[in-house]
């Protein structure tokens, strides 16, 4: 789960802004070792026993949609023969992450729908990401509602294309935001719950492995591998030593 490429981060976004040579070398890894990108809807399509999926299959996705991803990742996901799912903003398309004054005190241009155009032109998959950005489980039912299926609606009619795919803003959500996610006619929704999807994965509320902007390539292995950073996986080697020692 990545947010943000950029040569430049901000220190207040650092932990969600990937550089742009951390993001290539991170894509060299995988394909290194042989893994292949695919969308939301390939895996959509075979948990439901519309298609298969490659040995070693992995979805890279994008949250927020800014600008910054269209000028940088885009061009190092096309040089490597890689593609992933944007889920983007249905009313800020063209403005700014305005949500982040409160969260953050900063923010950033998000892709306008002719830059969403481009990134789909390049290959990629493009799922929604609410209208606004709220926190979905602190609106109304209508309001989420309304965050949800709109949103949908608008994306579909600006791209001309269904909109299967949703992830959830901030990761927020709880039963009755699932039940609307269904009723509004979404396929999948991603949660930021972290570690792999596993076969049995609630469509709803799928796993993602996040990719911090402030950590090495060694710690994106380790996480990619284990679902825990290089530095948390020594912290627990400590602690499971700590514990054979008899230290509290």
């Amino acid at each position: 789960m990545y947010h943000q490429v950029t040569p430049t981060p901000q220190p207040a976004f650092r932990k969600y802004a990937v550089t742009t040579d951390a993001f290539a070398a991170q894509l060299d890894w995988l394909a290194a070792r042989n893994y292949v990108p695919v969308s939301m809807a390939a895996l959509s399509d075979y948990r439901a026993g519309r298609g298969p999926l490659p040995t070693r299959p992995v979805i890279l996705t994008f949250d927020d949609g800014y600008r910054d991803c269209l000028e940088y990742a885009v061009p190092i996901l096309k040089s490597r023969g890689f593609t992933a799912t944007f889920y983007v903003l249905g009313r800020l398309a063209g403005q700014t992450s305005r949500w982040l004054l409160a969260e953050r005190g900063i923010e950033y241009p998000l892709m306008d729908w002719d830059d969403v155009r481009e990134l789909r032109a390049a290959g990629n998959e493009c799922g929604s990401h609410s209208m606004s950005h709220p926190r979905l489980s602190q609106l109304s039912p209508d309001a989420c509602r309304e965050e949800l299926a709109d949103s949908r609606k608008l994306i579909e009619d600006e791209l001309g294309t269904e909109i299967r795919h949703l992830a959830y803003p901030f990761g927020d959500y709880d039963e009755r935001v699932r039940a609307i996610a269904v009723e509004s006619g979404y396929e999948t929704a991603c949660s930021v719950r972290p570690g792999w999807s596993r076969p049995d994965d609630d469509l709803f509320a799928l796993h993602r492995v996040h990719v911090p902007g402030s950590e090495s390539l060694k710690d994106f292995a380790a996480a990619f591998r284990s679902r825990r950073s290089a530095r948390e996986l020594l912290k627990a080697a400590a602690r499971s030593m700590a514990r054979r020692l008899g230290v509290r």
